[in-house]
Order: C-alpha cells, then structure tokens, then sequence
C-alpha cells in the first residue's frame, strides 16, 4: 500500500473505465506498435477522454534511459538516441542507465513555438562557443505520449510541427545559423470535440487512427461510471488498489503483445483486401493502407495469435480509416457507417 501511496498524483486506473472501448483500444494498440502514428479522439464534453489517456500512461512499464540525457535516450537503439549519445559511445564512454516513467506530456492550448520545440542560447553560442539548448515539450515527451486536449483549437502552426515531429521522429531547431536536432517519437493522442471545430483533412490524415466517442445513453452504464468515479474521488488508493490486479494483468498482457509483434504476419490476400476497401472507399495516398497493416498485427498481437486473420482486420479498420473519407457536404451518411458498408461487401458480412 505504501508505494502505491508514493504517487505524487494519483491516476484513475486504466481498468477501472466503464465503456468507451474503441477509444481504450485504440489507445491500446498505439502503445502496443507506436508506429501506428497516433490517435485522434472526437467526442462529446465529460466523455472521460482526458481521464482515459492518462489513465493509459500510468499502466505502461518505465523504459530504461541514459541518465544525464534531456532526450530520454536509449542506451542501445540508435533510432532513439540523441547525437551526443552517439558520439559517447563512438568515443567508448560507457553509459549509465535509470528506468523512468513513460513520459506523459500535456501540450497546453496557449504554448509558444520555443516551448514546444525549446530554444538554443544565442548569447552563449556566440559569446563561448557552447551549444546550450533548453529542451520544450518534444524532447520531453521522446519514447513517451504527448497529448494535445481540444488540439481543433490549436494554433495550424503548432500543429504543423507536432505532425512533423511525430512523422519524422525528429525536431530541428534553428537560430541565427545555429542548428540543434534531437530524436522527438513519441505516440500523438489528441482529443476534441466536434462541435468547437473540424481539424483540417490533411492533418486529420496524419493521426493513425481516429476514435469517435459519444455519451453513454444507458442509465445503469451511467450510474455504474458515476458510482466509479465517486469512490475515486473518495479514497483514491483505495480505488487504486482496488484494481492493482487487474492492472497488472493488462501490462503485461501489453509487454507480451510488443514482445510477439515483430512476429505477426499478414497473409497477402488480406493486404489485397485492405487495399481494395481503401481503393473503394477513395481514400487519398497509402496511408491509410499502411496504418491498417499495422493496427491489424497490434490487435493480432494483443490477442496471442500468429498471424492476422480477417476478424482483426473488421476490428481495426474503421478506426484507422474513417476520418481518411472525403467529405461530402450533401453525403448524410455517417463515414464510420460508410466504411463498415464497404468491409461488409469485402470481407463478408457478419455478425459482431
């Protein structure tokens, strides 16, 4: 109990959420292949979006990094290192570790450039010679998640370096000639609400998946989440222990699925078929192809099998391809609805 206790702020458990399964499975399959690019998660005020990514930080195992390093180095995978890492090894340094927490980073609405991406001191460059950076929220949030709440609200320019940073997996920052990279992979989640404004198409395309969350209409669902939330509110290590079990059990049923991923594989006809429903449903660029691939292998994963099978692909799908449709302002029709009309044809219809 008393490490439980040590918690500097204790996190609503990740187990104890009531409903909301497409938005925790998408969150689940991220954590599982990061690759996947991300989650944009649309919904309605007091949904538990927020509560719920935080919830998915505080259930992942610490990762090992350089110690002394701002990036959060990997002491081995060259992908995650930071350039002064290399040179120490290329030098024969040996490098001390220590296991931190996932970091789990909160972009506030009103950050500037420089927090976001950090500054170079100019004075100190010119004056000494010395490359003094001060790290912003993309070194922080490396091997971690950084999460943007109501991101249709932020600044185009801000985002435009968010989705750069997330594809490339590594930011620049430059001043008065003055160039600083470091490694920047971390998993993209974003949360909205529809009625405060669309994302633009072409950034909407650049989050993996896209989770659509409404409030729940049944009341004994509605009592059961409020009656959860209370007890958190009450006695939160009590809720936290409470749920320790369960807990534990979804990490390592986590670990094991990004243990046996590099493993799955995807038969051929199958990746014919995901891109015939892509081709159908006009879907622009490979994209949406890809992220499908993945996702598909993730959920393969997760459930302890060998290979994907057509069920994962029926999973997935519409969370990875929904928000890649373009828009017809006269279409009425829902574009999750239009997507599971298109698998149904291809994949054959079933009853889920």
């Amino acid at each position: 109990m008393n490490k439980i206790q040590n918690q500097t702020r204790p996190v609503f458990p990740f187990t104890a959420i009531v409903g909301q399964e497409e938005m925790k499975l998408a969150l689940i399959l991220n954590v599982i292949d990061p690759k996947i690019g991300g989650v944009m998660i649309m919904g309605d005020r007091g949904t538990g979006k927020s509560t719920t990514i935080r919830a998915i930080a505080d259930l992942l195992p610490e990762i090992e990094v350089v110690l002394d390093d701002l990036f959060n180095s990997h002491s081995s995978d060259y992908d995650l290192m930071s350039d002064a890492v290399k040179q120490r090894i290329e030098q024969g340094s040996e490098l001390s570790t220590q296991f931190i927490k996932v970091p789990m980073i909160d972009l506030p609405l009103g950050a500037t450039e420089d927090r976001l991406c950090g500054t170079i001191d100019i004075e100190k460059a010119l004056n000494e010679g010395i490359k003094t950076f001060e790290p912003g929220l993309l070194a922080k949030a490396h091997r971690g998640i950084l999460y943007v709440d109501e991101v249709n609200l932020l600044d185009d320019h801000l985002v435009d370096i968010l989705l750069d940073s997330a594809a490339s997996g590594w930011n620049t920052v430059e001043r008065e000639g003055i160039s600083i990279r470091h490694p920047s992979r971390f998993v993209l989640v974003g949360s909205g609400n529809p009625e405060e404004g669309e994302l633009r198409p072409q950034l909407l395309d650049r989050f993996g998946m896209h989770a659509e969350i409404r409030t729940v209409k049944e009341p004994s669902l509605r009592v059961q989440i409020v009656e959860q939330r209370s007890k958190f509110d009450k006695d939160p290590y009590a809720c936290i222990a409470e749920f320790q079990d369960k807990q534990k059990g979804l990490k390592s049923h986590i670990i094991s699925a990004q243990e046996k991923l590099p493993s799955i594989i995807i038969d051929y006809d199958l990746r014919v078929k995901i891109s015939e429903i892509c081709g159908i449903l006009n879907v622009d660029g490979l994209r949406g192809d890809i992220v499908t691939n993945r996702a598909a292998k993730a959920f393969a994963a997760y459930q302890n099998k060998d290979e994907v099978d057509i069920e994962d692909i029926r999973k997935v799908i519409t969370l990875c391809l929904r928000h890649r449709l373009r828009k017809d302002p006269l279409d009425s029709m829902d574009s999750g609805t239009k997507v599971n009309e298109v698998v149904n044809e291809i994949l054959g219809c079933t009853e889920l």
